[in-house]
């Protein structure tokens, strides 16, 4: 491995391992969810440890409860669960199953990014369909879809609600995918790890119960990003397909399925809460970002982060990363989502206590004064 190559990796774990290390930091660019733990999942945790469960290894497929807990709350009858070490391991393992020299995999841009490396890694080639704009409501339509792909397109890859710009998807536009990824022979995957803090969110398994897959995690909507637990929820008939790509062969943790478990038990009720809390932060960032000349081009926006957009501010999106970084506020830089379009925005996490969106609101004259000023910003990842 190239010698750069190397020093990239080990500065990008310096740069989080230092972020991990700063007390009191306000984690708002991971979309992480750090409002404080319903009681049943926090008592469901400590009682799996007290057991001592985390000396035994769990089921390869997951606990059966949270499998068959998962597709309930999905409303998929009849699909099958197989629980991962987070969402991302269960969009590596479609990449791996279907992605190799030859193939396509087709998504928009912007996207999430760690799927796109998985299907380079395995020899396909990515077509990024570009969404950053207005006139298509910042979203794909099924007219691109349907020019971009021919029949070397072996994965269509949906984040639905967008990650970073928050839209949503109808039920109607889930259809016409479903029918452009059908008739060229695709597997359509849908990433749903932001779906619970969107209104009318509809799955893809529900069009296209032969030919999709839904990606989901517990990062975002439970808080567990630390835990590592998410699922691919697949048609009973391509379960194996996807099974036989697991690398949890000895099972996700024991400790985060407990907490899984438990939160989806009391997930009406959580998410009701969380939701609440997220939404009014999303209106007091958006307000307080337009008073320092930053627009908000997605409103409302479906997933637990707001994109504010840069230019006419004449604001640097690295800069103010920075300079809210040196206040103990972890926001992202749009480069981090799409190299096209990365220089006009920056993200902010949404879902997170009052006190800490408060605390952005009240420093965002200084970020954005002292964002003026900074020329040499240090890598941001």
């Amino acid at each position: 491995m190239p010698p750069d190559v190397t020093e990239r990796a080990l500065l990008r774990n310096r740069y989080f391992d230092e972020l991990t290390a700063t007390p009191d930091l306000a984690w708002m660019g991971q979309n992480t969810n750090h409002i404080p733990a319903h009681p049943a999942v926090r008592a469901a945790m400590i009682e799996a440890v007290e057991r001592g469960e985390f000396n035994a290894y769990a089921p390869p497929l997951g606990f059966e409860a949270l499998r068959a807990a998962i597709v309930a709350d999905l409303g998929v009858e009849g699909a099958e669960a197989l629980v991962t070490e987070g969402g991302v391991n269960a969009l590596a393992l479609v990449c791996r199953a279907r992605c190799k020299p030859g193939t396509r995999f087709v998504t928009t841009d912007p996207s999430w990014k760690w799927p796109l490396m998985f299907a380079r890694q395995a020899g396909a080639e990515v077509v990024e369909i570009p969404i950053y704009d207005p006139a298509v409501n910042y979203k794909l339509t099924p007219a691109a879809l349907a020019a971009a792909v021919d029949d070397r397109t072996a994965v269509i890859y949906l984040v639905d609600p967008n990650n970073p710009l928050g839209i949503r998807y109808t039920a109607e536009e889930i259809a016409a995918f479903a029918r452009i990824a059908r008739d060229c022979g695709a597997l359509l995957v849908h990433d749903c790890t932001y779906r619970d803090f969107a209104e009318g969110h509809h799955p893809a398994l529900l069009e296209a119960p032969e030919h999709a897959v839904v990606s989901l995690s517990f990062s975002k909507w439970l808080g567990l990003a630390g835990m590592r637990i998410g699922a691919l929820v697949t048609p009973r008939a391509l379960f194996g397909e996807f099974a036989a790509q697991a690398t949890s062969v000895l099972g996700a943790s024991v400790i985060a399925q407990r907490a899984a478990l438990a939160g989806l038990s009391v997930k009406q009720e959580w998410m009701a809460e969380a939701r609440r809390i997220d939404g009014a932060n999303k209106a007091l960032i958006r307000d307080a970002a337009a008073a320092i000349g930053l627009t908000c081009p997605v409103w409302p926006s479906h997933g637990n982060f707001l994109v504010l957009e840069t230019g006419a501010a004449g604001l640097r999106p690295e800069a103010l990363v920075e300079a809210a970084r040196r206040r103990g506020i972890m926001i992202r830089q749009g480069t981090y989502h799409t190299e096209r379009f990365g220089d006009r925005f920056i993200k902010i996490s949404t879902s997170v206590p009052t006190e800490w969106a408060e605390r952005l609101r009240d420093a965002f004259p200084a970020i954005a004064a002292e964002a003026r000023t900074l020329n040499d910003v240090a890598p941001q990842f």
